[in-house]
């Protein structure tokens, strides 16, 4: 028996999906002095030991004997006064869950509190008490909806002495109506028997489970609605959305009678992380119409509740979850998924039971649910990027990957589309270990297709809920003098570098367009990747050089038409990373086919033309990852500057 062993029960339970929610539930371990209980806002799955509170047990059982105010609002604040108390000597920077009075009643060594959407369907379900009886009899206590915290520790233990009393021992589960199960045991061994007996008997009971299964939806509807949601539904600097459906979901979005099972709150936890009720708004003919629809529902929310919904529901599509940041918005979508299988598996056990309405508003304004979803979904604010959604074409490797991963550490959520998936789907994981899941997400484009590039628009709002920055990076090379190059080469060029660009411009601002039309201060850029062989010829490079010279003619043209929707568009020119592989690839890089095309008069080795390239910059060095980041940055922070062409070549080629 030790803190250990609660530690591996909490990883192991809080790493399984069909048991925990949103990193939610708490653990606890005893002896004859002291609860060990983990602390609000962390998480099960990832939990140590020290985010555990050591809780003086005397002090807890003696607040059961007090009494506090009758006035709810002062009894929370005595109540919470005297928890805080309790913690022992060094422990008073930690602060315990809510639910450690309940803990403390357990006579078991090990307690396990958690909110899986099967035994919720049971406690969530009209017939619920019934069938809790009928199914577990003396094994189980089913206690009716409480108020959290105090309140619902003094019913819970009332509801475990009359067990006790009638039955002559402990029940093996506590269950709460609307809210979840209690296991305890005095070791990991009887945690786990009992779970698998209560899973077991439940699945047995079941007449119909969710079916999570894919289906066909109109995506390109659902990446226009995307953008204006975010906008509309943005209450502060950061804003992200992310699209869900299935087949449950469609199911239940068909029409407002289906839209019941999943209209209100089952548990506090689908209030603290999607608020109580989601919005349900019905389909439109068409787009224009569909915002308008859009805009009266959350106009009419807002006026009812006194808040934005989190979950916006679209009929026929799907369901829409928000977030100040990216991390918001997925544990938002997560928790209504599982508010979408209670709804199913009540209806094997009578039908959906919501939250009452008194019960509803109390977890709004408690305050220690406020504090628990506070530090749950505390965003980093501090980097320059702030939630920002942005994509890297051609970010697999070289420049394109050196500017995904500094957006990344500048805290922007960034699309990683490149032709080569397989290496851009690698480099996706490395940034979201270091930056956090969703931070980054690996698409396949060919910027030269339009489906592709649409595509890669659509897959990138249906994540993130809109963009506000594209970087086009992608392009190629394939030097040669008038004799060598062929014209299937030369157009190979021209559509990648010069094309693309249009391509990806034109699905890409109309995103843009869709901001600005419900946020008309909202700014947002695209950049162009550029070359000093944009700004001057490049010798035996003109397919090259000309698609370079093309693109700064659209940045321009680019700019003046986008400006009125604060849609900036810039280039940014650099000159030669010399230790990048499009340069240094010994088999396909410049260097060699540079050498091969005589380009360098007499280069006899790939030395030879690397030091006549570098004797070429004033600054003495080739052009670096971080020095074009450093001017992609400043562009988008700029609000002043659109339609440049920036060098950044140490001095090689200057504007005139």
């Amino acid at each position: 028996m030790s803190l250990e062993t609660i530690v591996k029960i909490s990883n192991k339970y809080g790493a399984n999906p069909d048991y925990v929610l949103a990193g939610g539930g708490n653990t606890s371990y005893k002896d004859d002095q002291y609860l060990y209980i983990k602390g609000s806002g962390t998480t099960l799955a990832t939990i140590k030991a020290d985010g555990f509170v050591r809780m003086d047990r005397a002090m807890l059982s003696a607040m059961l004997d007090r009494k506090y105010s009758e006035d709810e609002v002062e009894r929370e604040r005595e109540v919470l006064a005297d928890l805080m108390e309790a913690r022992c000597r060094g422990e008073e920077h930690k602060r315990p869950s809510v639910e450690t009075l309940l803990h403390n009643l357990f006579s078991k060594t090990y307690v396990v509190h958690l909110h899986p959407a099967l035994s919720n369907g049971l406690c969530c379900g009209v017939n619920g008490e019934a069938e809790t009886r009928r199914l577990f009899g003396s094994r189980a206590v089913w206690v009716p909806i409480t108020k959290p915290g105090y309140i619902l520790a003094l019913a819970v233990g009332e509801a475990m002495r009359l067990h006790k009393s009638k039955h002559g021992k402990d029940a093996d589960i506590v269950i709460l109506q609307n809210h979840g199960i209690f296991v305890a045991g005095d070791d990991e061994a009887e945690i786990d028997s009992i779970y698998d007996f209560l899973f077991s008997t439940l699945d047995n009971a079941l007449t119909s489970k969710p079916d999570f299964s894919e289906v066909t939806v109109d995506k390109e509807r659902a990446a226009l609605v995307a953008p204006a949601l975010r906008m509309l539904l943005k209450d502060g600097p950061t804003s992200s959305v992310t699209f869900r459906t299935n087949k449950q979901i469609a199911d239940f979005v068909k029409d407002e009678e289906s839209f019941y099972p999943v209209s209100s709150a089952y548990t506090p936890d689908h209030i603290v992380y999607c608020r109580p009720w989601p919005l349900f708004v019905k389909s439109a003919d068409n787009i224009d119409e569909q915002y308008q629809l859009i805009q009266a529902g959350i106009a009419d929310y807002k006026e009812k509740h006194g808040f934005l919904p989190r979950i916006v529901a679209i009929q026929g599509l799907g369901i829409f979850a928000h977030g100040a940041g990216k991390k918001q918005a997925d544990i938002c979508a997560d928790v209504f998924l599982d508010t979408v299988k209670i709804g199913c598996y009540t209806n094997s056990f009578g039908g959906p039971l919501f939250m009452t309405e008194d019960m509803i508003d109390f977890i709004v304004n408690w305050e220690v649910e406020a504090y628990r979803s506070k530090v749950s979904l505390t965003l980093d604010l501090s980097r320059r990027l702030d939630e920002k959604i942005a994509i890297v074409t051609g970010s697999a490797q070289g420049f394109g990957l050196g500017i995904a991963e500094g957006l990344c550490s500048h805290g922007a959520n960034v699309v990683m589309a490149d032709l080569n998936y397989d290496t851009a789907a690698v480099r996706a994981s490395e940034l979201e270990s270091t930056n956090g899941k969703g931070s980054a997400l690996p698409l396949k484009v060919d910027v030269s297709d339009e489906k592709s590039v649409q595509q890669m628009i659509w897959d990138t709002v249906l994540c993130y809920g809109g963009l506000d920055l594209f970087v086009s990076n992608a392009g190629v090379v394939k030097a040669g003098s008038l004799e060598e190059m062929t014209l299937k080469n030369f157009e190979f060029v021209t559509k990648i570098n010069y094309t693309a660009f249009f391509l990806c411009v034109k699905y890409a601002s109309r995103i843009m367009k869709i901001q600005h039309k419900f946020d008309n201060s909202y700014m947002s850029d695209i950049v162009q990747i550029n070359s000093k062989s944009g700004l001057e010829g490049s010798n035996k490079n003109f397919a090259y050089a000309g698609g370079k010279f093309g693109g700064i003619g659209l940045v321009q043209s680019f700019a003046l038409e986008l400006c009125s929707y604060n849609i900036k568009v810039n280039a940014i020119c650099p000159g030669n990373l010399l230790t990048g592989p499009l340069w240094s690839d010994p088999e396909r890089g410049l260097f060699v086919q540079y050498l091969k095309a005589g380009k360098v008069p007499g280069a006899k080795t790939v030395e030879d033309v690397r030091r006549h390239y570098e004797l070429k910059v004033p600054m003495g060095r080739g052009c670096e990852i971080v020095d074009v980041l450093r001017a992609v940055l400043y562009v988008v922070e700029q609000e002043y500057e659109t339609g440049q062409a920036i060098p950044v070549t140490g001095g090689q080629c200057m504007l005139k």
